[in-house]
């Protein structure tokens, strides 16, 4: 039979032949044409497991130990896969174990372990990717130390020393297959394997009870997550961190052109069956937890919603961190220990998703997002209503609403200046926690936890939908940025609480209502104890490539110290970048106030020490 090869380069093939037949022909070659087809020959039981315990110690109450694991053979060669492992010292009886997947650039987390040891659980952190001879420097477990055997892919690598084979099914030398493309040549498929196996490990263990394994992860450990929990039905409990949503592959079109996150080297229409998230998603037989940022640029909000929907007859929730990237805050985070508590140890409910309706014309003719929160299993503590006219999840600005306690819940009215956007709008509930919870274990989560963020579902009209509708349009256009009088509400805080390196951004001027207008310059009023130095920084096109060149601006100021408020008056040709001097402020999309701040492909210096207290920002405006 001619060979895939041949297909892949006769366009005309291509071009003329039915999608049932290239399918047919992918088929009869062996091809598999489904996710499950591309896992029928994986049995994650069938190989003795090899454990290998490295090191062992006691810390806190708990036992833990640095292990390695035998993954499989490939081309002849044996895989195997480091970890960090961990129980309750005395441990008895059987206990749920989680199994913890870390993110790109990351390793084998013991913080990660300490967190779940710490509630009961043994917990599992794989060290996927680490890469080498077994005792590589790349990416070794926390708590490795010179020498030790390390995760080791033999003659294939998964890891991000081979970054192309992500998005690729095409053959290679350290793929599983040299002369054909094929699924299992794809990074994902081996990750999740040797993930599977950690599953394995974890049921073998005398301290664990096989019944009640629990996954989580965290970006690239997010997507691996949602592989495992879609292939491996020994996962009773799923939490999924900022990735793991599909049609990564599929073109968006955004205000200014098209956006895509993955250009697919392959087939694409098997790639699509066999190796995205939206072939996974209706596959999956467990509960699910989704906590991420909304504006995260490696799980769009949209499409984690769109994901999600297709899991059937299966316990979903949402918590989103407003206006991070890639980042949460302690709200969300501690939703994932409770939702294992809850379906791995039979402790409490977490609310079901809020009730919510969007309205595009309430009794005064303006959009309004009504929400019912579920107040039976926890007191609400506060509710949170936010809408944008941005379709970019990545970089647009959520709009926070006034919201009002009624006899039917809580609404906010939408104002919207135009209908020529669409109109997106969701809710956070914010309910109190029968008790402070701790993420101490985590390095920055001193802090008693109190309350716990449970999402709405996202609410989304096109701008064809708000004309037939014809809302009211009561917004208009401020000079006014921000006042400071609801505090940060619209901002959010990078290193808060270390004076020396803080950063407070906001996407506010990429929103058309608080963009800045041509020919009018920015002033900022503030109040500062002592002599300091502010950056103010501006950045541009921020994941908006589609729209023009990314580029970041900033303008350096020495404030001296007075208890008085001072004023800085600042023109386009204040902010400056490698590339020149800002032109415009109609393509700015964040606005940062920093403490310290290094310009990307600048040389990094030490950040002079923060004297005296925080700056007191009092108004930032176009004037």
């Amino acid at each position: 039979m001619t060979s895939r090869r041949y297909f892949l380069q006769n366009t005309s093939f291509l071009a003329t032949t039915p999608f049932w037949a290239s399918q047919a022909v992918w088929a009869a070659e062996g091809i598999p044409q489904s996710v499950a087809e591309l896992w029928a020959d994986f049995d994650p039981r069938k190989d003795p497991i090899e454990t290998e315990v490295i090191r062992e110690w006691k810390e806190d109450g708990m036992v833990l130990r640095l292990v390695r694991y035998f993954i499989g053979s490939f081309k002849g060669k044996p895989a195997r896969m480091a970890a960090v492992y961990g129980f309750p010292e005395g441990t008895k009886t059987k206990l749920p174990a989680v199994m913890h997947i870390h993110g790109g650039g990351q390793r084998g987390s013991v913080s990660e372990v300490k967190l779940l040891v710490a509630r009961g659980y043994a917990a599992l952190s794989v060290n996927w990717g680490g890469s080498g001879n077994g005792k590589a420097p790349f990416n070794t477990c926390e708590k490795a130390e010179p020498g030790d055997p390390n995760t080791d892919w033999g003659a294939v690598d998964p890891s991000q020393l081979n970054v192309p084979g992500y998005s690729s099914m095409l053959p290679g030398p350290k793929h599983v297959f040299e002369d054909r493309e094929h699924p299992k040549n794809n990074n994902w498929y081996l990750l999740t394997l040797g993930c599977r196996r950690g599953l394995t490990f974890l049921e073998q263990q005398p301290e664990v009870d096989p019944q009640k394994l629990g996954v989580h992860g965290w970006s690239m450990g997010g997507n691996l997550t949602m592989y495992v929990a879609g292939t491996d039905d020994r996962v009773k409990a799923a939490v999924p961190g900022v990735g793991g949503q599909g049609w990564r592959w599929q073109g968006r079109d955004y205000l200014g052109g098209k956006a895509q996150q993955e250009q697919i080297k392959g087939d694409i229409e098997v790639f699509k069956r066999t190796l995205s998230f939206e072939s996974y998603a209706p596959l999956i037989q467990c509960p699910v937890l989704h906590r991420s940022g909304t504006n995260d640029f490696h799980g769009w909000m949209d499409d984690v919603y769109r994901t999600n929907e297709l899991i059937k007859n299966q316990p979903t929730r949402y918590s989103w961190a407003t206006h991070l990237n890639h980042r949460t805050v302690p709200e969300v985070a501690i939703a994932m220990p409770l939702w294992f508590d809850h379906f791995l140890k039979g402790g409490p409910a977490l609310p079901e998703t809020p009730q919510s309706e969007l309205r595009l014309k309430s009794n005064d003719d303006v959009p309004m997002l009504r929400v019912r929160p579920d107040a039976k299993t926890l007191p609400v503590a506060r509710v949170e209503i936010y809408y944008s006219i941005d379709p970019d999840p990545r970089a647009r600005f959520w709009r926070s609403a006034e919201v009002h306690h009624e006899a039917e819940g809580y609404i906010a009215h939408l104002p919207i200046h135009t209908l020529d956007t669409p109109l997106f709008a969701f809710a956070n509930v914010y309910y109190t926690l029968p008790k402070p919870e701790s993420l101490s274990q985590i390095p920055g989560n001193s802090k008693p936890v109190t309350e716990v963020c449970i999402s709405s579902l996202l609410h989304s009209h096109t701008a064809d939908e708000l004309k037939q509708a014809a809302p009211k349009l009561t917004a208009k256009p401020s000079q006014l940025i921000e006042d400071f009088t609801h505090g940060q509400r619209d901002w959010y805080s990078l290193n808060a609480g270390n004076l020396t390196h803080q950063q407070l951004w906001t996407r506010k001027v990429t929103d058309p209502l608080w963009r800045g207008p041509e020919g009018s310059k920015l002033v900022l009023t503030l109040k500062m104890p002592q002599t300091n130095r502010i950056h103010i920084v501006l950045q541009q096109n921020e994941w908006r490539s589609y729209r023009g060149q990314r580029r970041t601006f900033a303008c350096s100021r020495e404030i001296p110290g007075s208890n008085a408020p001072q004023i800085l008056t600042l023109d386009l040709k204040d902010f400056t970048s490698p590339e020149g001097p800002l032109t415009t402020w109609s393509e700015l999309d964040q606005l940062g106030l920093c403490a310290h701040f290094v310009a990307k492909g600048s040389t990094a210096s030490d950040a002079p020490l923060w004297k005296g207290p925080a700056p007191e920002f009092l108004k930032l405006a176009w004037e």
